[in-house]
């Protein structure tokens, strides 16, 4: 991850927005960011953290937002522009923002925080987190590339576990891990193993003798079956020549039956077809012509009861037709009135619009007698508010400007003298309280010196003659001990009998069993005893200890809160000493000045508020004053028009005289008679158009009702001459088809016959009488055929049933049994390759245990991660001797723990914490840019960055100039490194830099060197 520009806005300290132009800086390989302290310099690190990873080192993202939040600010804004990936190559946009809420002050809303990636000349959108375009999560990302302050000894500070944890994610060693793997195949291998075990029991049954037992019982199946087969054709071809026989017989029977059946149902059918015939006839050649005249008939009457009609309603129309005629005259009549009656409508109307006129006319008067007075008034208010005006504005310049930056500064050195003053006093009694603490742990460590023996000069010394009197002691109950042994012997002791032990014959001075019991429980008490003494001593020197150190750290705080006191103590001195040259001595005269010009500010403000008010009016009385005018011309302008157009209306009238008399009248009055003449008018009109259309419409059915009646005259004489030429028609043809009597025909006419039914009938009929004779006459010629027996035939084919029904058991016993033979092979085959597999499944079981018991307890992964921690260690050692002048170097043991080995003594190993503040630095060093070099090659890039903001203060002069070469000798190696620091002698050597300063109004505010 390469840095390329950072937009800091509203966080901590960074109340403005500041761009850190990283792309300058990482030019040079070496760059710095200085300042001082509590200036903002590490809160570009906690910005670049905040971007990527959303949460800072100092405080989380959740809960603690509204305190990273400027207090003057009303939001946070991070735009991170950094090249990441393989190379370095793509250029992503990380921005990170969020707001205030405007009602809550210390609630602070969600943060977006979003990440864009540049195609082109555009930002797109990414749905990735910081952990995959940057590759690393936070914590690796703080001890590998960006090492904040406090956190630049982690690595070397984590146990064995965490550490191998650190190089397994930031490696991805996990790759290693294949325990899970190996478990996972050996589970599968497992289960298929039971698979095969369940599938081989059940083929358990199936073998090779079973199956030549088999093979012979279906060789003579086969056999019986041929023999079988034969007996069952034999017996099949005389079965068939019987059923051709027996179905003969049978359709000789039927035929036979049918041939009775259609003899008695002859005369039935012989009627049926005459009266077919005659109904033929009639339907054909008669009824066409009877249908005809009756038609004609109906169309006479109907033509008939027309013409009657039509000359009926002849005599009405003539009527209705002169009355209509006669009402049409009166209403044309009456409309001719009409161009008088509207001109005097019109001349009504223009009195309408004269009365009108006058009215608006008055009014227009009315308002020019008003407006007048009320723009004489306006004009006087305004004179008087000019005046006003000039009055304010002569106070406003005999105040004198007040000054706000001086307002300002005395605001801010007021309430920078309270706090510090609050500050001392609470540092005066903190330094008390240390002081009574200290007093009393004083009193408490001389009461347990007081307990130390006059003989002994240290609790030390009287420890160690504890323990040795502790030794003497053991010593001596150990011998008593074995004497309480032999005194168990010394029933086996009789005078000129040899010792069993020690072979004498004499026993002068036999050891007593009561005596040295008593002397062994006294020595044990003695022992207790020395044991609790030391216990206590040993705890008087933790306790002595524990003191010592709660002493040195009170007297270290003591020192710290006087140093700081007298930096307040110096600050309050500069701040009144720059006071009093103000005239302000103490706080009360402070703040009366404060006041003083405060007063003197808000009556200034008073003042040019007065007189913006007075313009306003002023300005709003100007405006009132021209409407008026505006208003006052208008009416006059009005007043002439009505005058015009009254004048206008009057030389329209046609008819004065008229006219006279209704300009006195109300104007409703006048409308209601308009209303009046009006509708009389149009009511005229109406009734004249429709009263024509009336009379229009019966001269259309007059005309309609005498062409009807031409019309259905005749028709009515030609259907009468129809009528008679299709009466004569039909008598002719009843006299030649023989129908003397119409009432008969007529019958025949209205019967339901289905003649076509009747004839597929009596054509069926004739059809089966000939075929039952013709059959029956071929079936007699054979004599077999009449002479057929049914109970010889049922014998023979049960005899063939029992033959078949041998044959098929023989058969489905065959196919059973060669169904299991190619079943028994089918599973034989299985089974033996399911033996194979069984087989290869077993060695894979036993390799895969082998495997599972290397693997598993991540004691692969670990033995990986030590050999990474091994080569990051022979890195670092490169740059560490050089560092220590080939006096010290790094190692690691095998259970990933680090070691020193001190080649001024010897090359003797001691642990790493051992080292001095400086020699840590040191050695932290090494090892971050070992560990960044190493993840420069994991991510395949040509170029790589590291940021540093730790230590350098714990450093002499001589290692810092080391560290420093270090640093620069980095550039060469396609390294960039950053450092922040407060040390001067760094920014002298440091060519390229940012520099960090707070200003009190504007927050930090970031210049460079270049």
């Amino acid at each position: 991850m390469i840095p390329v520009r950072l937009e800091i806005q509203g966080l901590y300290s960074y109340r403005e927005k500041q761009t850190v132009e990283f792309d300058q800086l990482t030019g040079a390989g070496l760059f710095g960011i200085f300042g001082a302290v509590g200036s903002g310099k590490s809160s570009i690190l906690e910005a670049i953290l905040l971007a990527l990873y959303g949460s800072t080192e100092r405080l989380s993202d959740r809960g603690e937002k509204n305190s990273m939040l400027n207090l003057q600010s009303d939001q946070l804004l991070i735009n991170f522009e950094f090249r990441a990936g393989k190379n370095n190559v793509k250029t992503y946009l990380a921005r990170y923002a969020s707001k205030r809420n405007p009602k809550i002050f210390e609630d602070v809303k969600p943060a977006e925080h979003t990440f864009y990636e540049r195609v082109g000349d555009t930002w797109e959108a990414l749905s990735q987190r910081g952990e995959e375009i940057v590759g690393m999560q936070k914590n690796h990302f703080k001890q590998t590339v960006i090492i904040p302050q406090g956190k630049f000894r982690e690595f070397i500070d984590l146990t064995p576990g965490p550490r191998a944890e650190m190089m397994k994610e930031l490696f991805g060693l996990e790759r290693f891990d294949l325990s899970g793997k190996t478990g996972s195949l050996l589970k599968v291998v497992r289960e298929e193993k039971i698979r095969l075990e369940t599938q081989l029991n059940a083929l358990e049954l199936f073998t090779q003798d079973k199956l030549v037992e088999k093979e012979g019982q279906f060789a003579k199946l086969t056999a019986s079956l041929t023999h079988a087969e034969s007996f069952v054709k034999q017996a099949d071809q005389e079965f068939r020549a019987k059923e051709i026989l027996r179905t003969q017989h049978q359709e000789l029977l039927n035929y036979q039956t049918l041939r009775t059946e259609l003899l008695g149902k002859k005369p039935e059918i012989e009627s049926r077809r005459q009266l077919h015939g005659a109904f033929i006839t009639a339907k054909t050649h008669l009824k066409p012509t009877w249908e005809k005249r009756n038609d004609a008939k109906v169309e006479l009457e109907k033509y008939s009861v027309s013409v009657e009609d039509c000359i009926r309603f002849k005599d009405r129309f003539e009527k209705e037709v002169a009355q209509l005629e006669h009402e049409e005259i009166e209403l044309k009549k009456k409309n001719q009135e009409r161009p008088q009656r509207e001109a005097k409508v019109r001349d009504l109307k223009k009195v309408l619009e004269i009365q009108l006129l006058n009215q608006n006319l008055q009014a227009a008067k009315s308002q020019l007698e008003t407006l007048q007075p009320q723009i004489d008034t306006k004009k006087t208010a305004q004179k008087a508010l000019r005046l006003q005006i000039q009055q304010l504005e002569g106070q406003n310049e005999k105040i004198a400007p007040t000054d706000s930056s001086l307002l300002a500064d005395l605001k801010s050195a007021e309430r920078d003298w309270k706090n510090w003053e609050n500050q001392a006093a609470k540092y005066n009694a903190e330094i008390k309280q240390i002081e009574n603490e200290s007093r009393a742990f004083e009193s408490e460590l001389a009461q347990i010196l007081q307990a130390l023996p006059s003989t002994q000069s240290s609790l030390e010394s009287w420890l160690q003659t504890g323990k040795e009197r502790l030794t003497k002691l053991e010593s001596e109950r150990d011998s008593l001990i074995q004497k309480q042994g032999l005194v168990a012997h010394i029933h086996l002791l009789h005078d000129g009998q040899a010792c069993p032990l020690c072979g004498a014959l004499e026993h002068p001075d036999p050891l007593q069993a009561a005596e040295e019991a008593k002397e062994l429980g006294e020595k044990t008490q003695e022992l207790a005893l020395e044991k609790s003494q030391i216990q206590q001593i040993q705890n008087a020197i933790q306790k002595q200890n524990e003191l010592a150190i709660h002493l040195d750290n009170f007297r270290k705080n003591k020192e710290a809160k006087q140093a700081e006191l007298a930096q307040l103590s110096q600050q309050i001195a500069n701040l009144t000493s720059t006071l009093s040259n103000q005239g302000i001595e103490n706080q009360e005269s402070l703040s009366a000045k404060i006041q003083q010009i405060s007063d003197s500010a808000k009556s200034l403000e008073k003042l040019q508020l007065d007189i913006r008010t007075t313009r306003k009016k002023l300005d709003t009385e100007q405006e009132a004053l021209e409407k008026a005018e505006n208003e006052l011309n208008q009416s006059r302008l009005k007043m002439q028009s009505i005058q015009s157009g009254i004048s206008s209306k009057q030389e329209e009238i046609k008819d004065p005289a008229f006219c006279e008399g209704f300009f006195t009248k109300e104007a409703d009055l006048i409308r209601q008679t308009l209303q009046k003449v009006e509708k009389d008018i149009e009511e005229a009109i109406q009734l004249l158009e429709g009263k024509q259309k009336h009379l229009q419409e019966k001269r259309g059915e007059q005309v309609k009702n005498l062409a009807d009646l031409e019309t259905f005259t005749k028709l009515k004489k030609e259907t009468a001459e129809k009528l008679s030429q299709f009466a004569e028609r039909f008598e002719q043809l009843k006299v030649a088809f023989g129908f003397p009597d119409e009432q008969v025909l007529i019958q025949l006419f209205e019967h339901s016959l289905d003649a076509e039914k009747v004839l597929r009938e009596i054509t069926k009929f004739d059809q089966d009488l000939a075929i039952a004779e013709s059959r029956i006459q071929d079936l007699t010629k054979n004599p077999e055929v009449s002479l057929f027996q049914e109970e010889s035939f049922l014998q023979l084919s049960a005899k063939l049933q029992l033959l078949q029904s041998e044959a098929e058991n023989l058969q489905k016993q065959q196919l059973l049994l060669g169904q299991e033979i190619k079943e028994s092979l089918k599973n034989l085959e299985e089974k033996a390759r399911l033996e194979q597999i069984y087989s290869k499944l077993q060695n894979r079981e036993s390799n895969l245990k082998e495997l599972d018991n290397m693997f598993r307890g991540s004691g692969f992964v670990k033995y990986v991660s030590s050999i990474y921690l091994k080569e990051l260690c022979n890195t670092a050692n490169v740059r560490f001797m050089k560092l220590s002048k080939n006096s010290l170097s790094l190692e690691i043991d095998d259970d990933n723990t680090f070691w020193v080995i001190d080649y001024l003594n010897g090359g003797k190993r001691r642990l790493l914490k051992t080292l001095s503040g400086g020699q840590t630095f040191q050695a932290s060093l090494c090892l971050a840019l070992a560990l960044a070099e190493k993840v420069k090659a994991l991510n395949q890039a040509d170029q790589s960055f590291f940021f540093l903001d730790e230590g350098f203060g714990a450093l002499d002069r001589n290692a810092l100039r080391v560290v420093f070469e270090t640093l620069k000798s980095l550039r060469h190696e396609n390294r960039i490194v950053g450092i922040i620091s407060h040390v001067e002698e760094l920014q002298q050597e440091v060519g390229v830099y940012a520099q960090i300063e707070l200003d009190p109004e504007r927050g930090s505010q970031v210049s460079y060197s270049f």
